[in-house]
């Protein structure tokens, strides 16, 4: 039997009371809320052959990025598939089926492809526009994933069950392919129709992080605690940000409690949490500040997570917690796995080769002291960056690396160049780099003079 969702479209279900679940479930993933699975878990009792929510719980594991739920994965899509057979799916339902069935081959490429082409005929969908938001984040697609939303925009007003998100999302394409203005415009806007919408309340002090203005960012997040306070852990990625603009306003001791009270407050080995806290350990070991033990605890989590190979984001991240927690074994074991995947076929296997060897072994050598290998290491992979996905903020603890690394090599010029491209990229000059400019500029008039003949003594 076919009943139709919140947003008009049919599903294909046994019971139809299951759909309310189904609803209440995608709207919790649409606002990041803690009760998504809870939603979800309720509709597949009432209704065990429900193929799309089977589907889309398998998508929701594979996005977890956590080696033991790939199996859960796999099980889904055979319960979505022997479902089909039951009752006939739609093509919107065949969408989804067939985009788990991607990512399980390794291509999220293509699942992403797969749901543009669902969604052009769904415009109104906010499930799969976000899925495909989802997919291109974890691609570093930034500007498909402003397209896909472009191309269905149009479909959405202010009636729109999911408006607020969908504007949120969108605020954060943009965001992501440098049009501040509008994007802070459309997250705030988004926050209007869904005060409870993370994703657009982020998308805002993103802006607010590349264009310098820390002191707006904080006050954006701390005058809206409520906006976060429903959240999966994505809440801790929210506190996160606050701890950066602490960081760019040089209030260390704040960053730390921000660190041991919120962001690291239930200690989880999820990917997310653990690149939260390496790459804020990272920031402020180079701005100089003892982090303690810290390292210690990320370490013992990424150690068991080095062999995942679900995401190279989350590998590099686990590499930097065990390099700095002094686990070189763990720290070995990830690059070798990384090494082997390269020879795989799909996305990961791609990144892998490209990006992700080129920066781990940088980041090897960078712990190791190694500072001018390190940064050709890092330089090189500068440009293919982005594919291992994650956002503008999150990857420029990679640049401040790769920075840090020139400076204490001695390169100067390089390490100016490196600051005026991350300046470019960005929308703004932040304390960072105002700091490591001049810092450049000392080390150049420095060796000017080193080099000044005038200053040499004259031979006998």
């Amino acid at each position: 039997m076919r009943y139709s969702d919140q947003f008009g479209y049919d599903v294909t279900v046994t019971n139809p009371e299951a759909v309310s679940y189904w609803n209440a479930a995608v709207n919790a993933f649409l606002a990041h809320g803690k009760d998504t699975p809870l939603h979800l878990e309720n509709a597949l009792k009432l209704d065990t052959d429900f193929a799309l929510a089977h589907a889309t719980r398998g998508l929701f594991c594979l996005l977890l990025g956590r080696r033991e739920l790939v199996e859960t994965a796999r099980k889904c899509l055979r319960i979505a598939k022997k479902s089909s057979k039951i009752a006939a799916l739609t093509e919107r339902e065949m969408a989804v089926v067939g985009a788990l069935q991607d990512c399980l081959d390794g291509w999220t490429s293509h699942a992403a492809e797969r749901l543009d082409r669902a969604q052009i005929a769904a415009p109104r969908d906010a499930l799969i526009l976000k899925l495909i938001h989802a997919f291109r984040f974890v691609l570093g697609d930034s500007a498909g994933m402003r397209s896909s939303i472009e191309n269905v925009f149009e479909s959405y007003d202010a009636d729109h069950p999911s408006y607020g998100y969908v504007q949120g999302c969108r605020a954060f394409s943009l965001e992501e392919t440098g049009d501040y203005k509008q994007a802070e415009l459309l997250g705030r806007k988004g926050l209007e129709y869904a005060p409870n919408d993370a994703w657009g309340l982020h998308a805002v002090a993103h802006v607010h992080d590349m264009t310098n203005r820390a002191d707006e960012g904080i006050f954006w997040l701390e005058q809206r605690p409520e906006g976060w306070s429903h959240c999966n852990n994505f809440g801790y990625h929210v506190w996160w940000h606050l701890a950066l603009m602490y960081l760019d306003r040089g209030e260390i001791d704040k960053v730390l409690a921000l660190y041991d009270s919120e962001i690291r407050r239930d200690r989880s080995d999820d990917y997310r949490d653990i690149s939260n806290a390496t790459s804020l350990l990272s920031r402020l070991e180079i701005e100089g500040v003892n982090v303690g033990s810290r390292w210690e605890e990320l370490a013992l989590l990424s150690d068991k997570r080095a062999e995942d190979g679900c995401n190279v984001f989350a590998d590099l991240h686990y590499l930097l917690a065990l390099l700095n927690g002094g686990r070189r074994m763990g720290a070995e074991r990830l690059l070798t796995s990384m090494q082997a995947r390269t020879k795989d076929t799909g996305d990961i296997a791609r990144v892998s080769a490209k990006a992700g060897l080129p920066v781990g072994h940088g980041l090897e050598q960078y712990r190791k002291g190694n500072y001018a290998s390190a940064f050709h290491m890092l330089v090189a992979a500068r440009s293919e960056l982005p594919t291992i996905g994650g956002s503008h903020a999150q990857r420029d603890v990679f640049e401040r690396i790769t920075i840090d690394a020139a400076l204490k090599a001695g390169l100067a010029d390089e390490a100016e160049d490196a600051l005026n491209d991350r300046t470019r990229r960005r929308g703004a000059l932040d304390h960072f780099a105002e700091r490591r400019l001049e810092t450049c500029e000392k080390m150049q008039k420095a060796s000017k003079v080193m080099l000044d003949e005038r200053l040499r003594a004259a031979t006998a």
